[in-house]
């Protein structure tokens, strides 16, 4: 409890890149555990990208961070450097809200210490 607790940070003035990837000033943050539909023109070749609409994943996320500080729980990085963090609005989890509404799917490779599905369940 005390590590969450050290790990979490308020952030206010955050934007969304797509439906799992958000940027709070200089710093990209990977959503923990999902993978959203990318944005046009943004899957890489031999890539099975997830399927949906990217505009609404990205939409849905972008109007949850204008709802209230944003509250960063750091995971880790992944291999492109983006920090991987629970990220919540007002006490709810982003990645399970793009999750419930079928905005993304859940990777539970990338669910570090399975800490989303506990949380999402």
């Amino acid at each position: 409890m005390i590590l969450t607790l050290l790990a979490s940070f308020l952030l206010t003035g955050c934007t969304a890149t797509d439906g799992d990837t958000i940027r709070c000033g200089s710093e990209r943050i990977r959503l923990l555990g999902i993978d959203a539909p990318e944005m046009p023109g943004h899957c890489r070749r031999g890539r099975v990208c997830a399927p949906g609409d990217p505009v609404r994943s990205k939409a849905t996320i972008a109007a949850m961070l204008r709802r209230g500080p944003v509250t960063i729980t750091r995971t880790g990085r992944d291999r492109y450097g983006r920090t991987l963090a629970l990220v919540s609005v007002n006490g709810r989890d982003l990645s399970c809200e793009q999750l419930r509404g079928g905005l993304a799917i859940y990777k539970p490779q990338w669910d570090t210490g399975g800490r989303l599905r506990s949380i999402c369940t």
